[in-house]
């Protein structure tokens, strides 16, 4: 046996040692750079999965969200919730000034603006009518003044990108009357009001209803479309954006079974039908926009658990509402199909949920995003701070900032909504803004 080793064999071999050495000083610093989230009242450690896994969560000690990164805030029209109506040009532009102020000066870059809230518009439109929350008053605008070539005018010279965000089906979300007597409030001009034999009526548990066009209906994939081709045809948005609304989340029974037998020659099952009803509207907005000489994207926000894996082999650790089955959303197939430019699921639980663990549904919403080019954001949810069990905690969502830092797939995030972010209700959301803030601003 030869004990002397050859020069070649010696570096070999220190270069193997020192590889090993730099491996296991790697492992130690990345180690070191983070540590294993705890509940901030018994400072146990939080489990990854809630009651679907006992693997601890370990997260980043620091967060530090990359300046190219997606940065957004959704400001609802809807009800108001974000924004006041007006009759006068003055208070708009008012209201919205100091909005993109706040927003620029607090380093977000885009603005997520409802434009479109139950069909209807917050601009000019020879298809939808002025909407109800923009005045009071479906219909009726505000006079000589288009609010939409203001607002992206101002975000962009406040350096904003301007998402236009329509909800595409809804025609109200709940209403004490029967479809025939609340299509009869609405505008003339209103597409439902039009056409109510392209409406479905959802009667809901408490004996209110719920309206939505019909996904099936051809001429309402038509409507959507042309939507679409005017608001970019007069306007310089930067984004057509959809948020999670696709078919109801109340079971609709057999209420489309017309339609179902209508336009289904290929005999698919009913639910692969009604994803397919959506995934028509999808692709053809993605064609369309992919068209056009100036880029415009597609984005979309859907419900933050596509499937779970109990029920779907390809699903998260999660136990929740499925949006593949109750909505009809196949969006995991819009990311691998690469028909949107981004997608941005709302993970509006926290670390803690039992059946909704924010880092299980995070890891899962990475791995469906890497390897595509569509750019994943993640919708949080500023509005629960200081609302209930983990949400008392003001660290919770800067918690999931720094989760989310983990991932170069993780592209940014988008806090729902404007108001929480700037106008804080309570305590624990003032605390929790701030420091969100704080590390955005970084």
């Amino acid at each position: 046996m030869d004990y002397f080793l050859s020069i070649s064999q010696q570096y070999f071999y220190s270069g193997m040692v020192v590889l090993f050495l730099l491996a296991i000083t790697t492992a130690i610093t990345l180690a070191g750079n983070t540590e294993i989230l705890r509940n901030y009242k018994t400072g146990q450690p939080l489990r990854y999965g809630g009651n679907l896994s006992d693997a601890l969560i370990r997260i980043p000690k620091r967060c530090k969200p990359a300046k190219q990164k997606m940065r957004g805030v959704w400001v609802a029209t809807i009800a108001n919730i974000d924004f006041h109506k007006h009759k006068k040009r003055t208070s708009f532009q008012k209201e919205y000034l100091e909005m993109v102020n706040n927003l620029a000066k607090n380093n977000f870059n885009a603005v997520i603006f409802q434009i479109r809230p139950t069909n209807d518009a917050f601009y000019k439109s020879e298809l939808n009518p002025w909407s109800r929350y923009l005045s009071g008053k479906e219909g009726e605008g505000i006079s000589g003044f288009d609010p939409l070539k203001f607002m992206t005018e101002e975000a962009h010279r406040h350096g904003l990108e301007f998402h236009a965000w329509l909800n595409p089906y809804r025609v109200t979300g709940k209403t004490p009357l029967c479809k025939k007597h609340y299509l009869e409030t609405l505008d003339p001009k209103n597409f439902a009001r039009k056409h109510p034999e392209f409406v479905l009526e959802i009667p809901l548990d408490d004996g209110n209803y719920q309206l939505i066009l019909n996904p099936a209906e051809p001429e309402v994939i038509k409507f959507i479309l042309d939507t679409v081709k005017e608001i970019v045809a007069n306007y310089n948005v930067d984004a057509i954006h959809f948020d999670d609304y696709f078919y109801p989340y109340k079971d609709i029974g057999d209420i489309d079974k017309k339609s179902y037998a209508e336009y289904n020659p290929e005999k698919l099952s009913l639910g692969d039908w009604r994803r397919k009803n959506v995934n028509t509207v999808i692709k053809e907005v993605h064609t369309f926009l992919g068209s056009l000489e100036h880029k415009v994207q597609l984005g979309v926000s859907p419900f933050g658990i596509w499937a779970n894996k109990a029920s779907n082999s390809q699903g998260s650790l999660s136990n929740g509402t499925q949006s593949y089955y109750a909505q009809f959303a196949d969006s995991r197939r819009w990311v691998k199909e690469g028909w949107i430019d981004y997608i941005a699921p709302q993970l509006y639980w926290e670390f803690k949920h039992d059946v909704a663990p924010y880092a299980a549904l995070l890891d899962w919403w990475v791995n469906v995003a890497r390897k595509t080019k569509v750019k994943l954001y993640i919708g949080q949810s500023a509005y629960r701070l200081g609302s209930t069990g983990a949400w008392k905690n003001s660290n919770e969502l800067l918690d999931q900032l720094r989760y989310n830092s983990k991932y170069k797939t993780v592209k940014g995030t988008i806090l729902f909504s404007y108001t929480s972010v700037f106008h804080p209700k309570n305590k624990c959301m003032k605390q929790g803004i701030k420091k969100l803030l704080k590390a955005i601003s970084k």
